[in-house]
């Protein structure tokens, strides 16, 4: 079988996890990594036994070797490097937010129309975790009946304090969201893949709840503790929380809130299907089991056994029941599907994905300009649709 090249291009956090990702699929072969910071990257080739390392993109774009390059890089210059794999003519796997604002990923989706041979990807990982599909298929299939309410939340607490800081805080480099840009894009993400539908119309209550924070003078790594006593404060116009009031282009109607100042919470993504049958409700941190409600009968806990799901989600489940697959597991998957559709000779726009496309990540950056326009104008806002 044929091995598809690939490269990561940002060895931080994620970076290094779709690493592990590609590292995991028998199709795929991690050739070489890139970082401005060039230690940084070639400690990780070394790590993982890469053979090429390099410092910039246009290196990446040089080796002809290459199939795949995956964007890790902050969100500022997804937009720019996304061009420049396009116009290589490289397939692309990015990082979200797909672009900083809907003109420049405007830009990505012009260019791909001129390229239909490129296959292009966003990573919204946990939309591939196998109960997540079983939820989609059980909608898709009318088993439960119309979806008829959505709910559910994203809470972490990674930036309780006023003492915490990351390049996510300011908009010039993370973009002028960033909680629901940064993990309400996955619950909005998740919740239309579920029930192939979109969101439309949203009312949105934004709040900073730290509105100046105070900055260290040196590097914190995201999602580590901030030991540093020298700092300098820092402005911050991006928000801490966010609750939002949906409504969706099948009828349903629906809530979710957004927070990265929730004590204790760490990766709570969490959402609730409500059918005319049936109710789903399915949590990431707790991700082998999901909760059925019905009004006539027992409710049921679900337990993850690819024995008995839907196909579309069995193929996507590895362990045998009672062996828990989580968050790893479906960024391997994310990563799984996108190379498969690339290996099968598939095209985006002729044929189906199970992953996020530009055409996707496109869509949620229209949902989260609507989201800070509705936040700032306090009012209902319509998406608008190019």
């Amino acid at each position: 079988m044929r091995k598809i090249k690939a490269a990561v291009l940002g060895m931080g956090f994620i970076g290094v996890s779709h690493v592990e990702a590609i590292r995991r699929i028998g199709s795929a072969q991690m050739v070489a990594v890139a970082d401005t910071n060039y230690e940084l990257a070639k400690s990780k080739a070394e790590q993982y036994n890469i053979s090429k390392c390099y410092e910039t993109v246009e290196q990446l774009l040089a080796d002809d070797e290459i199939d795949v390059i995956h964007n890790c890089t902050p969100n500022f210059l997804h937009t720019e490097i996304n061009k420049k794999i396009i116009e290589a003519g490289k397939h692309v796997f990015s990082e979200k937010p797909l672009a900083m604002t809907h003109e420049e990923s405007d830009e990505l989706l012009a260019m791909l129309k001129e390229r239909p041979q490129i296959v292009h990807g966003v990573n919204f990982c946990y939309r591939m975790n196998p109960l997540v599909l079983d939820m989609k298929e059980k909608v898709n299939s009318g088993e439960i009946g119309k979806p008829l309410v959505v709910h559910g939340s994203y809470l972490q607490d990674w930036l309780l304090f006023d003492t915490d800081y990351n390049w996510r805080v300011e908009p010039e480099i993370g973009g002028k969201s960033r909680c629901i840009g940064d993990i309400g894009s996955h619950w909005m993400d998740c919740v239309q893949n579920i029930t192939g539908a979109k969101i439309t119309d949203v009312c949105a209550d934004i709040v900073i709840a730290h509105p100046i924070r105070k900055k260290p003078t040196g590097a914190v790594e995201t999602f580590s503790l901030n030991k540093s006593t020298d700092y300098e404060e820092k402005q911050v116009t991006t928000e801490d929380y966010a609750a939002v009031l949906i409504k969706m282009d099948n009828g349903a109607h629906g809530v979710f809130y957004v927070s990265e100042i929730s004590a204790g919470r760490k990766c709570r993504l969490d959402f609730e299907i409500d059918c005319e049958l049936a109710s789903m409700y399915w949590n990431q941190e707790t991700s082998d089991q999901m909760w059925m409600g019905y009004r006539d009968e027992y409710n049921r806990h679900v337990m993850r056994n690819p024995l008995l799901m839907d196909k579309n989600a069995s193929d996507y489940s590895y362990l045998a029941a009672g062996h828990p697959e989580g968050w790893n597991d479906a960024m391997k998957n994310n990563v799984q599907s996108y190379y498969n559709f690339i290996l099968e000779g598939k095209q985006i726009g002729t044929d189906d994905a199970a992953f996020a496309t530009f055409y996707e990540g496109h869509y949620i950056t229209l949902l989260t300009e609507a989201i800070l326009k509705s936040g700032s104008e306090k009012r209902w806002v319509s998406v608008e649709q190019d």
